[in-house]
């Protein structure tokens, strides 16, 4: 697939113009909550934006090359919804006010947007150079499935990464938030505010999820322009997606068992593809259209199951109580000691207390 330099900026140019229409028309009043009525509304637009882009690809560049994309753009947004658990954890052990929340997770989204281009480049050119890559990404696509299937009761925890633990202790902060403005001057001397530690806090951890979602996609798609924009895709409408799907969190309780199976079946197709590229005579090499129906078929399943089975079970185990209650597998975030609703403004010495996590 040949893209040439032109329809890259024009690719770039059109996913910055869509970003600053978020930032400064979709939420162009700071101080009014984003509601499920907005985020539905604007999570069917970026939808739309992503199959029409797909559409496009397939007009111009064939029907194999629009399988990809589609694959890649379903598979990172299925893994996006499992990630937005941790980002309910983060919010609310930084007590963020919910109206500064939409600011939050743009701002950490376009941080990770950018990084993420930056390892989407490396991986190719790794993988154009050495087949064995392959190898180590389906080999560590496999490790995050059975690491996913261990940990499916345990609670959802977020741990500081060096980037975050970095900008916590040489970055001088505040201890209020104030609106959605990252500084702030107290005596004289200029302040971070705590909203922007909590965006390094979000942007650092999706980056951290690249390291399963990007060897995933390389899974389906080798070319770098469809990795890219099936990222970008994804990552843009997550803002709309994370107020859309609070409401829905607890009830998709077998979310991760399903993209465990999904990372787990790409990670044998890349190692399957590095053998079949070697000779490996009974290797097959999965086609593209079979990618497919295992994934949308994998997500239908956990979803009916989720909705089904998921809510029967769910009054049964709740009879023994609050603690008894079911937590759901999928990773749903707990509230954070002393934080509460993410939404209430936190006391000064709970709001210290969430500093400290």
């Amino acid at each position: 697939m040949h893209v040439s330099p032109l329809v890259w900026g024009l690719t770039l140019f059109g996913i910055l113009a869509i970003i600053l229409a978020d930032l400064f028309l979709i939420h162009r009043n700071d101080t009014r909550e984003f509601t499920t009525r907005r985020a539905a509304f604007w999570s069917t637009i970026y939808i739309g934006l992503a199959v029409v882009f797909g559409l496009g690809v397939w007009a111009f560049s064939g029907g194999e090359y629009a399988a990809q994309y589609f694959g890649g753009f379903v598979t990172e947004k299925s893994l996006s919804v499992d990630n937005l658990f941790v980002f309910m954890v983060i919010l609310a052990r930084f007590a963020v006010p919910k109206a500064a929340q939409h600011t939050v997770l743009m701002a950490g989204i376009i941080i990770a947007l950018v990084l993420r281009g930056v390892f989407i480049a490396a991986g190719a050119a790794a993988l154009h150079a050495f087949t064995w890559v392959f190898i180590i990404f389906g080999a560590l696509l496999i490790w995050t499935a059975i690491g996913m299937i261990r940990h499916l009761d345990d609670e959802e925890e977020v741990s500081e990464n060096f980037l975050l633990r970095w900008a916590r202790k040489v970055l001088p902060t505040s201890d209020e938030y104030e609106g959605n403005r990252l500084f702030t001057r107290k005596n004289g001397r200029r302040l971070f505010t705590p909203l922007f530690i909590v965006i390094v806090a979000i942007g650092s951890t999706d980056v951290m999820f690249a390291l399963d979602s990007i060897p995933a996609i390389f899974g389906l798609t080798t070319e770098p322009y469809l990795v890219f924009t099936a990222n970008a895709f994804a990552l843009m409408g997550l803002v709309q997606l994370f107020f859309l799907v609070g409401g829905l969190a607890e009830r998709l309780v077998y979310l991760s068992h399903g993209l465990a199976f999904i990372l787990g079946f790409i990670g044998v197709k890349l190692i399957l593809h590095a053998m079949h590229e070697y000779g490996v005579s009974w290797a097959p090499d999965i086609p593209i259209w079979l990618s497919l129906a295992v994934i949308a078929g994998t997500l239908v399943a956990v979803t009916l199951a989720s909705l089904t089975v998921g809510r029967r079970s769910a009054p049964a185990a709740a009879k023994g109580g609050p603690e008894g209650a079911v937590e759901g597998s999928s990773g749903t975030a707990p509230k954070a000691a002393g934080a509460g609703d993410a939404s209430a403004p936190a006391a000064p010495a709970e709001r210290e207390e969430a500093r400290e996590v």
